[in-house]
């Protein structure tokens, strides 16, 4: 993980004003990094550094909506490695009609060892560690006996 991260910003309808104020607060520190958003989360992202912070310049790429495969997007781009960070802010009153594909990303920032961070204060805690800022050597589960498993 080098010290210019790709993090991955993803938030349910009612999450979607707590990510975007978490982001505008922070906005300096993730400016130096590149974003990659589902659908409305990154329209919602990018119109507040335009509006708020016309002045910087940030990386936002944009997924589909979570619903119609942005989540599987990222999802892919973890088990690739190009995702070191994630800010996923389920809502848990809630039910998702996409709930498996909820659960299909949380598994994939599980199994490529991914930072995620499912609430504010642990993007918090994150972003404010010394790590966050230095290339880190993440350790990745070797699972090459699970793939060549005899059945």
């Amino acid at each position: 993980m080098k010290a210019l991260k790709t993090i991955g910003l993803v938030a349910h309808d009612n999450q979607k004003r707590d990510l975007v104020d978490w982001v505008d607060a922070n906005s300096l520190t993730l400016s130096r990094h590149r974003l990659v958003c589902t659908g409305t989360t990154g329209k919602l992202v990018s119109q507040m550094f335009k509006q708020k912070h016309p002045d910087i310049d940030v990386e936002i790429i944009l997924l589909k909506s979570g619903p119609l495969g942005g989540d599987q997007q990222l999802g892919a781009m973890i088990s690739n490695g190009k995702v070191d960070f994630i800010v996923f802010l389920t809502d848990p009153m809630t039910m998702q009609p996409h709930d498996v594909d909820v659960k299909a990303l949380i598994r994939m920032g599980i199994i490529y060892n991914v930072v995620m961070a499912c609430n504010l204060t642990t993007a918090d805690f994150v972003i404010a560690s010394p790590l966050f800022t230095t290339d880190y050597e993440q350790k990745i589960q070797d699972y090459s006996k699970y793939i060549t498993r005899e059945y």
